[in-house]
């Protein structure tokens, strides 16, 4: 059986399960997948569903997103954005009110930074990467 492109998920889950000190049959029980499905998992010969890789991140306490980026499900930049969002979330400093307000700021700057990379990729050159466009060049004459 050849093995699937799945970013070194297999790998990284012996690692986390090795870390934690348990046997492919202990994270099995505590995942509730079977020991053998485990087993190619971790030898890149199957591809496990969102929910299995949650069982699996929660057996192992780490952090599903960890697992879905591993996995090609989720983007990095979206687990940084879920991450943050958790974490915020998670405060028992702040109270509901205040964790609102601060994923609307979150958010607000972030589609304000992405709105300015817009913008600055549409008005990049089409020429060579790196140089200006020759109304910005000074001029010579």
């Amino acid at each position: 059986m050849a093995s699937l492109n799945v970013g070194n998920l297999g790998e990284y889950l012996r690692e986390q399960r090795r870390s934690a000190q348990l046997s492919l049959r202990q994270l099995a029980d505590a995942a509730g997948v079977s020991n053998p499905y485990l087993s190619q998992i971790e030898r890149g010969l199957r591809k496990p569903s969102a929910e299995v890789l949650q069982q699996v991140a929660k057996a192992l306490r780490i952090s599903a997103e960890t697992l879905y980026v591993r996995a090609g499900i989720l983007d990095e930049t979206e687990r940084e954005e879920l991450e943050t969002r958790a974490v915020i979330l998670a405060d028992p400093s702040i109270n509901e009110r205040q964790k609102q307000v601060l994923l609307q700021i979150y958010d607000s700057f972030r589609k304000e930074n992405a709105a300015e990379a817009a913008a600055a990729a549409a008005d990049a050159p089409a020429g060579a990467p790196g140089t200006a466009p020759d109304a910005d060049r000074p001029s010579t004459s």
